[in-house]
């Protein structure tokens, strides 16, 4: 292997580094490439501009800086504006006589306000053995990805942090074959928002050819977080304005220094909680809008059969709610238990706070998860439940559902029960309770700081091994059942039916079943039709 390794792409040529995978074979390091132009000045919240070239040799041996946020973890601003870069690892380099790697675009999650495609967390030496190239991205977050105003001609309509996923995956089909790369079989997945955005750019026209799997984790859609509102109403009321314009308040927002923009999204509410529309999210455009990336609700476009076909894997983990016990300490210090739960009343059923509809709703709710009992410590793993059902499990269910039942290409639907030391969110936070945290598969696939030495054979071996190839063997055919089965997957995964949801147990060992979460997930939809807003659901 060359020790400074180089490839020559559209915009120029970037230099690489050496890395080992986990156990211990070199490959291709290249980061910090640009897939777009820098997003400042008149380009500030607007759709990305193509890369422009450079001259010489780029310094690929480190990566480009995230985008603007406050960091997911230690809550520290972090990031640039001059953001929307990429890292390519691939195990080998093309030449004469080797065949082209598929390919995996990693879209990293943070709720649409944070988090990067860096390393630090994403790591890809254990998806490195398997053969495949692995493609991790930024793209811009809150207010600078997803501003929206409804006015086309100011070119701001939203989701400008999706339409970088776009540029991205344009970058991959130019120039990802000098990488050894095969353009014609790319596999996007992602986990949290990063799921979510992959279901969107299943859902956008502007996403067409640039992909041919998908794999969500533990989001989609049809999260009420993973939407956002026109911008106007918010914007308006925090910098103290009256009867002002869309196209006055997008001056003063290009004008404003990055630090003092970050301010002003800090004061605008921004809650997870299921009944709260945020700020800053994924939007239906205005159907005028040049080039827009989605301009009908999601929904609408699955029961068009009008979208993006490919084979779909998707899943949860099983215990998706812990999240809100780490964000609640973070917040707060401490856990606080739901006393009003008519917030915990999805948004996207559009019922009117404190009328007759949603006090029977919340009382529902509230029957379901905790019966006759208030919500307490004694009960705790009711309120894991509750949360994680109704910010992400249903969620993926119902994308389940309607993909099943409209696309052409199978579904994979997945539960992910495996509880080790290699369940990042859980040991980070020192959360002692059982179950699988939001985030925690992502220490499964990817490497970090946190990531501990194990020995051969553990359950921590075990599942790194099956996860990675399960999930590389679904990048490289479409299917994620390997040819040869051995003692690691000695199953068979069928895809979703109609009336049966077949799904995969990721366990300390591997199980399949019918129906996960049968009488949860009956219970959301019921749940559903009592809303005519959401009744398709």
């Amino acid at each position: 292997m060359a020790d400074k390794p180089c490839v020559t792409v559209k915009e120029g040529v970037v230099r690489g580094k050496i890395n080992s995978d986990y156990q211990g074979n070199p490959y291709y390091s290249f980061q910090g490439i640009p897939y777009a132009d820098v997003p400042i000045g008149d380009l500030r919240f607007k759709a990305p501009k193509p890369p422009k070239l450079w001259e010489g040799i780029r310094d690929g041996t480190k990566e480009g800086s995230g985008c603007y946020s406050r960091h997911m973890i230690f809550k520290h601003i972090t990031g640039s504006e001059d953001c929307l870069y990429l890292n390519v690892y691939t195990p080998e380099l093309p030449s004469e006589n080797t065949d082209l790697k598929p390919v995996m675009v990693w879209i990293h999650g943070g709720g649409f306000i944070a988090g990067s495609g860096s390393s630090d967390l994403y790591g890809p030496n254990f998806l490195m053995s398997e053969s495949v190239i692995i493609v991790t991205i930024n793209y811009r977050l809150g207010i600078l990805g997803f501003l929206s105003f409804d006015d086309p001609n100011l070119e701001v309509t939203g989701n400008s942090g999706l339409k970088d996923q776009v540029m991205a995956l344009r970058w991959v089909q130019s120039n990802i074959s000098k990488f050894g790369g095969d353009p014609n079989n790319v596999t996007l997945f992602g986990e949290s928002a990063g799921a979510a955005s992959i279901h969107y750019l299943i859902l956008s026209p502007m996403a067409k050819d640039l992909f041919h799997k998908a794999i969500i984790q533990s989001s989609s859609a049809f999260c009420g977080w993973a939407r956002g509102e026109p911008s106007l109403p918010v914007l308006v009321e925090a910098l103290q304005l009256q009867n002002t314009t869309e196209n006055q308040v997008l001056h003063i927002l290009q004008q404003m220094p990055v630090k003092q923009l970050f301010e002003l999204q800090e004061k605008i509410p921004d809650k997870f909680i299921a009944n709260f529309v945020r700020p800053f999210g994924p939007v239906v455009e205005n159907v005028m809008a040049k080039n827009p990336f989605l301009t009908s609700e999601p929904l609408d476009i699955i029961l068009s059969r009008d979208y993006n076909h490919v084979p779909i894997m998707m899943g949860f983990n099983s215990r998706e709610g812990i999240l809100s016990e780490i964000d609640c300490k973070s917040k707060y210090g401490e856990l606080r238990f739901v006393t009003d739960f008519e917030t915990t009343i999805p948004n996207v059923m559009k019922i009117e706070k404190d009328s007759n509809l949603s006090k029977m709703i919340s009382e529902k709710i509230k029957n379901f998860y905790y019966g006759s009992s208030s919500p307490s410590h004694e009960n705790l793993d009711q309120f894991y439940l509750m949360e994680g059902d109704n910010f992400f499990v249903w969620a993926v269910y119902i994308a389940a559902k309607h993909h099943c039942l409209t696309s052409h290409q199978p579904i994979y639907l997945y539960r992910m029960t495996v509880d080790s030391s290699l369940n990042i969110f859980k040991r980070f936070c020192k959360i002692k309770s059982p179950g699988v945290c939001h985030g925690d598969d992502i220490g499964y696939l990817f490497t970090n700081a946190l990531t501990p030495s194990f020995i051969p054979n553990s359950v921590e071996d075990k599942s790194v091994r099956r996860m990675k190839k399960l999930w590389t063997t679904f990048a490289k055919t479409g299917d994620p059942n390997p040819i040869l089965k051995d003692d690691l997957i000695n199953i068979h995964w069928q895809p979703v039916k109609p009336q049966e949801f077949h799904f995969l147990d990721i366990g300390d060992n591997l199980t399949v079943g019918v129906n996960p979460e049968y009488e949860r997930m009956k219970f959301w939809q019921s749940i559903f039709l009592l809303s005519p807003h959401s009744c398709k659901l």
